[in-house]
């Protein structure tokens, strides 16, 4: 038989070997997240399992033939190598023993996907909505996985089409533990996957893209109902979210950029470059005399 050490030496490999694959996704750029992810799968086939469900990909989009809308594909609603679709409840490729949510919950996930198809709407001014839920294997309540795409790219269908390519994923997570003295747990893990590319004669190329992930847990009554408080928590999140990725991606650009070449417009007497351009005429004129 295999020596006890040999045993736990594989194992700790394996377990170093997902953290560097899940690492080294969390650093890709979206743009290139499913080629990096497709590689790693070759790499590691009996890490495929654990790296479908944990690392989250780009958004896909699938047309429902039997209601004529558009639905969105994550892991949450993939049984083999099909989707359900969250209009008809539907696989595609048909599924003929494809999971399904049960009929209480399957009506909160139709007023799910109404409510949140109006959000999306008012927020993103168009764009692609889905909702999706499910029973947890073990213990009491349910969760759920609010999806949105917006295609901002000059040939997208969304109003505002100014990118050459411009992507907004955001994929919202939420577990609803049993209901206790009138309340619930909620724990919401909420990712955004951002991916812009311009294209001109001044400026050039540029590419920005990039992550983050949050969390949130909250304890609220159910009085108002479930659709209310995680709209509400996702409605809180996605501030936060935009938030900082305004900071953090565009506010540092920003400030690189401008460190290293100020625009023209923002010249003063005061900045680097405007001291720089006026100690050189200075210096041009003392030259000529």
């Amino acid at each position: 038989p295999p020596h006890p050490q040999n045993k736990q030496q594989r194992s700790v490999t394996t377990c170093l070997a997902m953290e560097a694959a899940l690492g080294l996704m969390r650093r890709m750029p979206p743009l290139h997240s499913q080629t990096a992810l497709s590689s790693l799968l070759l790499l590691l086939p009996h890490h495929s399992p654990d790296l479908l469900s944990r690392v989250d990909q780009p958004l896909e989009v699938v047309w429902d033939e039997e209601c004529g809308k558009q639905f969105l594909l994550c892991d949450y609603n993939r049984d083999g190598d099909s989707h359900r679709s969250p209009w008809s409840s539907k696989y595609f490729p048909p599924l003929e023993d494809g999971a399904q949510p049960s009929s209480e919950l399957r009506k909160l996930e139709i007023s799910a996907n109404d409510i949140f198809a109006i959000y999306s709407d008012q927020y993103y001014e168009g764009g692609i909505s889905s909702v999706y839920m499910w029973e947890p294997d073990e213990g009491e309540g349910f969760a759920a996985c609010f999806l949105i795409k917006k295609d901002g790219s000059e040939s997208g269908e969304g109003r505002r089409g100014l990118l050459q390519h411009g992507i907004w994923d955001a994929i919202h997570v939420i577990e609803v533990g049993g209901e206790q003295h009138g309340k619930s747990h909620y724990c919401l893990t909420s990712t955004v996957m951002l991916s812009m590319t311009t294209t001109s004669m001044s400026p050039g190329s540029f590419n920005l893209s990039g992550s983050i992930t949050r969390q949130m847990e909250s304890d609220m009554s159910v009085a108002d109902g479930h659709l209310g408080n995680m709209g509400r928590m996702i409605e809180e999140m996605e501030s936060k979210l935009r938030n900082g990725l305004d900071q953090v991606y565009f506010g540092k650009t920003k400030e690189m950029v401008f460190t290293l070449r100020e625009p023209l417009g923002m010249l003063t007497a005061t900045s680097v470059t405007g001291q720089s351009l006026q100690q050189n005429v200075i210096a041009d004129i003392l030259r000529n005399r």
